[in-house]
C-alpha cells in the first residue's frame, strides 16, 4: 500500500478518533472554549490536511490507484458529515439542516457519478462551486468547533466584540458553503437530462 493510501486510511482512524472524544469525559476550559472541543478541532484540521496531501502524493508520485479512487472521496464524505452531526448534537453548534442538505447532495452526487461512469466511462470533474463548497466546509467547520456560540447567535444581539466578530465570520463561511453546495448538487445534475436518456 502506497504513502497516499496509507494517509487516507489514517484519515478514516483520525474520524473514530473524533468520535470516541466527547464520551472520554475531558475536563477544563481554555480561554472558554472546551478542552474537549478544542481537541476534535485539531483532529479535524489534521484530517483535513491529510485529505489535501493524500491527493498531491498520490498525483506528485504517479501512484493513483483504484483503492485510492475509491476510498479517498468515502473518507471525505465521512469526515465532514461526522463533523457536522458532532455539531449538531453537541449544544446545537450548527442547525441540523446544514448536514441535511450536504448529506441529500451528496447521495445524489455519488449516484449521478455511478451512472456517470458506467454509461460514458468518464469522471465527472468537480467545478468551481465543488471547490467552493469543500474549502468553506473545511475552514467553517474548523471554527465552529471552537465558536463559543451556536450559527448565527449574533443575530440576537447578546453578542459583543470578539464573540460577535468570531460568530458572524463562522456564520459567513458556513453560509457560503452551504450555498456552494446547492450549486455544486445542481452544476453535477443539470447534465443528467442527456444521461438518464434511454440509449
Amino acid at each position: 500500500m502506497n504513502l497516499a493510501n496509507k494517509l487516507t486510511i489514517f484519515r478514516m482512524l483520525l474520524v473514530l478518533v473524533m468520535m470516541v472524544i466527547p464520551f472520554v469525559g475531558i475536563q477544563g476550559d481554555l480561554g472558554g472554549v472546551a478542552i474537549s472541543w478544542i481537541i476534535m478541532d485539531v483532529i479535524f484540521i489534521v484530517a483535513s490536511v491529510t485529505d489535501k496531501l493524500d491527493g498531491y502524493i498520490a498525483r506528485s508520485r504517479n501512484q493513483i490507484t483504484t483503492f485510492g479512487k475509491f476510498l479517498d472521496p468515502i473518507a471525505d464524505k465521512i469526515l465532514v458529515i461526522v463533523a457536522m452531526i458532532i455539531l449538531v448534537s453537541m449544544n446545537n453548534k450548527i442547525p441540523f439542516w446544514i448536514p441535511a442538505i450536504v448529506i441529500v447532495r451528496e447521495f445524489m452526487v455519488s449516484g449521478y457519478r455511478l451512472v456517470a461512469v458506467e454509461k460514458s466511462g468518464k469522471v465527472v470533474a468537480a467545478s468551481i462551486w465543488g471547490k467552493l463548497k469543500t474549502a468553506t466546509q473545511m475552514v467553517g467547520l474548523s471554527l465552529a468547533f471552537i465558536d463559543k456560540n451556536s450559527f448565527g447567535a449574533f443575530f440576537s444581539g447578546n453578542l459583543t466584540g470578539a464573540e460577535f466578530a468570531f460568530n458572524l465570520v463562522v456564520t459567513v463561511i458556513l453560509s457560503i458553503s452551504v450555498i456552494a453546495t446547492i450549486f455544486s448538487g445542481y452544476d453535477y445534475l443539470k447534465g443528467s437530462k442527456d444521461l438518464f436518456k434511454e440509449q
